[in-house]
């Protein structure tokens, strides 16, 4: 069993002041660190709104995470053997009350696993694995401990965190439950000791959207919505476009600007002009959302020789950024709008930069585009349309569908197990191997089976000295899956007695052959039992 402990130049001021937790026994209150990840009903709102709008594109967006932990040939050393901190212990799983055995040569899929989905320190859409397990409340969710911290920008918690139970392509069958607070051991939230890489989360009841009516809605009420909705764009007539310019001014409130008889819409109408031919000031003039000059995009050279903007909106200087959203900024995009991009910029449309993020095995994994904008005052010599966009939103309500382990059970719990025993281990494989061969999705699960090695596994880049290994050819995104021992193959239940932390390839021919996971002591015992006696429960509001 592997302690940090303060140094003694340190400890004299520190223990005094309530840190003592650091060196206490195995699996006291001091080993247990705890943080919030949405704390009330608003919280939860924003995290529901990024993952449900437009049925769902975030979900089906999100890539695997934290492939970094990869451990090749040299660097990997098994040594030693583990020895427990105390008896051997279980917690049954949400389902074993009533014994049944049956004997099946198929492995079933457990229904407690999914994916956990969050934002990494870049603000992109990430997934791990991850299991329901038995609680108190039935409200728990254990994962890898860098699937919940960011260790990478060493920024806390990841953020807008949620589980999806069975998840599959973007449809979450049992609902979405929203992390409430995230349990690790003292010295992984501190000191990022991968020997102590898991989590559990206490999460809220379940939420579901119930499916209702396409309604158009005016902005303000587009942005308060939690659920599906789009915008459209639409043109509309010249009249309709110079009464709201009339009706409204550049200044107006723009959400509820007319744009269609009777019809509120997002934006102001947008004149779009074809063939564009640069004169003084004449002809029709529509600012990029709503002011009385024309945005036009240009090169960053011609920005950089532009004047800067002044009151005045004269011919050629930049335009402000209140008008020109997202001038010279880096806004993250997606692959498709990336690619639609590509081909604008090819035939001269698109005037920008793309830049695309790779992992270090070649893989896309986000998109980004940088837009310059400059005033000038434009005729049109060719038809001119004016656009308006619309807010829809499907209007079903949204509710309260149970407690996570009442809708998918829960898996068992048990530590200070004896090492090379059978295990199965589930997760979302999704990552190429070091060599570039892909052979997984990312859409189903996957299974590995054998016994846990009973030698300590020893990976200093990542602080590792005693985690167990197991030959598994699974990649990333299946990190964050559980170890489950004693798997009953009909009742889909058994023990989780640990989470794949690392992926090995211990003979370095640039394949990934074996997973590892943190060994599960009396120390991950008392994280688990705090965020098991850990209440949440529904977060929708209560009505009379």
């Amino acid at each position: 069993m592997k302690r940090i402990l303060i140094p003694t130049f340190l400890a004299g001021g520190l223990l005094a002041a309530g840190l003592a937790g650091t060196t206490t026994a195995a699996g006291a209150a001091g080993d247990v660190d705890s943080d919030t990840l949405a704390k009330d009903y608003a919280a939860v709102q924003k995290v529901l709104d990024f993952w449900s709008k437009s049925n769902y594109a975030a979900l089906k967006q999100a890539t695997a995470y934290n492939y970094d932990h990869v451990a090749e040939g040299t660097g990997v050393v098994m040594t030693g053997g583990y020895s427990a901190d105390g008896k051997p212990g279980t917690v049954a799983p949400i389902g074993q009350e009533k014994k049944s055995p049956v004997k099946s040569q198929n492995v079933n899929l457990p229904k407690t696993i999914g994916k956990v989905f969050f934002l990494d320190g870049k603000g992109q859409p990430r997934w791990c694995s991850a299991t329901s397990i038995q609680s108190q409340f039935r409200n728990l969710v254990a994962t890898a401990g860098h699937c919940v911290y960011d260790e990478a920008a060493n920024s806390g918690t990841l953020g807008y965190w949620v589980f999806v139970p069975m998840y599959y392509q973007g449809k979450a069958p049992a609902g979405i439950y929203v992390g409430k607070t995230a349990f690790t051991h003292y010295d992984y939230a501190n000191y990022e000791d991968s020997d102590r890489d898991y989590a559990f989360v206490t999460v809220y009841n379940g939420l579901k959207f119930v499916d209702g009516k396409v309604v158009q809605v005016n902005g303000d009420d587009y942005d308060k919505f939690v659920g599906d909705k789009w915008v459209e764009a639409k043109q509309i007539s010249e009249k309709e476009y110079l009464d709201g310019v009339s009706k409204y001014g550049p200044n107006g409130p723009y959400k509820k600007l007319i744009g269609d008889t009777n019809v509120e819409s997002v934006n102001p109408p947008k004149a779009t002009f074809a063939d564009e031919e640069i004169v003084g000031k004449g002809g029709y003039a529509q600012g990029k959302d709503g002011v009385t000059v024309l945005g036009v995009e240009v090169t960053k050279a011609e920005y950089d020789r532009a004047p800067e903007a002044t009151t005045a909106w004269k011919n050629g200087e930049r335009c402000k950024p209140a008008f020109c959203d997202n001038d010279g900024v880096r806004v993250p995009i997606s692959k498709e709008e990336s690619d639609r991009l590509l081909k604008d910029k090819a035939n001269g449309k698109f005037l920008g930069f793309l830049e695309v993020e790779k992992d270090k095995n070649g893989n896309e994994i986000a998109w980004y585009k940088t837009q310059y904008w400059v005033v000038k005052w434009v005729k049109a010599t060719a038809p001119v349309k004016f656009v308006v966009e619309q807010y829809f939103v499907r209007d079903g309500g949204l509710v309260d569908v149970g407690r996570l382990g009442d809708n998918v059970g829960g898996q068992g719990f048990a530590y200070n197990q004896p090492t090379g025993k059978y295990v199965r281990v589930f997760g979302y494989p999704y990552e190429a191997h070091p060599d570039g061969n892909k052979p997984y999705t990312g859409v189903t699960p996957k299974w590995c089976y054998g016994k846990t090695s009973q030698k300590n596994v020893k990976v200093a880049a990542y602080k590792v000295e005693e985690q167990v290994a197991l030959k598994c050819a699974m990649t990333g995104g299946a990190n964050g899956g559980p170890w489950l021992s004693n798997y009953n193959n009909a009742k889909r239940l058994g023990y989780v007695n640990g989470v794949t932390s690392l992926f090995l390839d211990t003979d370095n021919n640039k394949r990934i052959d074996a997973i590892s996971s943190p060994y599960f002591d009396g120390e991950a015992a008392g994280v688990y039992k705090a965020a098991a006696a850990s209440w949440s429960g529904n977060i929708l509001p209560t009505t009379k």
